[in-house]
């Protein structure tokens, strides 16, 4: 690689894999982001994939694609979300490789989901041959966009290869991750029950090590790999390594699970009123399982995550903290 364009570089993977790039691999970055901004990168060009696909020009020179910008999870429902779904996260990303692959771009690696394979059944650690129906609009156009672009390789010669991620954790991470490391620092989360359920996440370090093994590697042309920390969680022991990370003393007690069916069910019930803060969908998210398996990229790739949660938290903290 010398010359890689990141499209979603302003973003919390988008400014590690730029840092990366720069200080490991010494390339030349072109950013794209919505907004201007400053970071590592040698060049920046403002877009808005809602408004289109890049323009070719831009692509000049370019030898490698990181392409991380799209919609995220989105708990909304409706036409309007759903139009925006395909726009972006499938319509533009297939657009983007039609004109890379004419540009004689040589490797497009796109950043994917877990979702695009669909939730696996409790007590089921996917992997990439798991084939269930993708999670909702968000989880349908990704995979949408990953058959199209595996064609598109296939059909031009241009190395293509797809991450999905399980939940990225790291410093100043938003989302759920975000919001209940804010929450149990401040005292107001409640200890959670232990369900036994299994989680699988990856550090955004070790995310940004994959997409780059992904671009490098001949064996990750054409294929998918999903990238953990190589980990298993519960949502409990989430809580508590939060809990000490913060300074907290771990609770001897629980809110009974009970309590969280009870307030899913009138969620959903209410639900159909307007928006509501729990209902089944944010029940499972917080204790329902989430697992993941990432064997193929470490026997393929030979991949070997450096992260785990508990390592990161001190780190995670403290940014937080100094954040106010």
């Amino acid at each position: 690689m010398n010359n890689c364009l990141v499209t979603g570089a302003t973003g919390f993977v988008g400014r590690e894999l730029c840092r990366f790039l720069r200080e490991r691999k010494n390339v030349k970055i072109k950013a794209v982001s919505r907004h201007s901004a400053e970071g590592c990168w040698d060049s920046h060009f403002r877009w808005d994939f809602e408004n289109g696909v890049l323009p070719a020009a831009e692509l000049a020179g370019v030898d490698t694609i990181f392409h991380l910008a799209g919609i995220a999870h989105d708990f909304r429902i409706g036409p309007k979300i759903d139009s925006l779904y395909k726009k972006v996260n499938a319509d533009a990303t297939v657009e983007l490789a039609e004109i890379a692959a004419r540009q004689g771009v040589k490797r497009f690696v796109f950043a994917s989901s877990v979702k695009a394979g669909g939730s696996p059944p409790d007590g089921i650690c996917a992997d990439e041959e798991y084939s269930g129906e993708p999670d909702g609009s968000y989880g349908l156009t990704k995979r949408e966009a990953e058959i199209k672009i595996l064609a598109i390789g296939r059909a031009t010669g241009m190395h293509v290869s797809i991450i999905r991620p399980a939940l990225v954790y790291g410093t100043r991470v938003k989302g759920n991750l975000g919001m209940m490391l804010r929450y149990i620092d401040k005292g107001w989360f409640p200890p959670l029950p232990d369900t036994g359920n299994i989680r699988t996440m990856v550090h955004v370090y070790d995310l940004v090590k994959a997409l780059v093994l992904a671009a490098e590697k001949k064996e990750a042309n054409g294929e998918i790999f999903i990238v953990t920390d190589g980990n298993r969680y519960s949502s409990r022991e989430i809580f508590n390594e939060i809990r000490l990370a913060v300074g907290r003393k771990i609770p001897n007690w629980s809110v009974p699970e009970t309590f969280f069916l009870i307030l899913a069910g009138m969620g959903d019930l209410l639900g159909r009123l307007g928006k509501v803060p729990f209902d089944t969908c944010r029940y499972n998210k917080l204790l329902g399982d989430d697992c993941y398996s990432s064997i193929k990229i470490q026997e393929i790739l030979k991949f070997e995550p450096e992260k785990s949660l508990k390592k990161a938290l001190p780190e995670m903290v403290r940014a937080f903290q100094n954040d106010g």
